[in-house]
């Protein structure tokens, strides 16, 4: 069981640190800007969230490693990733349909994400 958690919570981890320096830190991938432009920011602004999402995501996914049975951490992750789906879906909706979209990113990481959550309740439901 605990080879299957370490995967799930390392997969999970690295996808949000991956996320965050890749097309947001060491680069803006014209695909973030796209996305992020449509709030409407200024272009200088825009550049900050972008930068600043990116720094956060490297930040969370290095939390989900280290703190992978905190139930409040799973479930923004699950609420996260929900959110995120729903914005790209809202905002540009044809990204949905492109090659490895948020459907197909989004929803596997949040079904480890509700292994993660399901074996952390498991395990609190067991110590009381």
């Amino acid at each position: 069981m605990t080879k299957h958690i370490n995967i799930a919570r390392f997969t999970l981890g690295l996808m949000w640190i991956y996320q965050g320096l890749v097309p947001k830190l060491f680069t803006i991938a014209p695909l973030e800007w796209q996305l992020s432009s449509s709030f409407g920011l200024s272009a200088d602004a825009t550049f900050w969230f972008i930068k600043l999402a990116g720094a956060g995501e490297v930040i969370f996914g290095l939390l989900l490693i280290k703190y992978y049975q905190s139930k409040p951490l799973l479930m923004l992750n699950i609420l996260a990733l929900a959110g995120l789906l729903l914005v790209s879906a809202v905002l540009q909706p044809s990204l949905l349909v492109e090659a490895f979209n948020p459907v197909t990113t989004n929803i596997p990481c949040i079904a480890l994400g509700v292994y993660l959550f399901s074996i952390a309740t498991t395990k609190a439901s067991l110590q009381q």
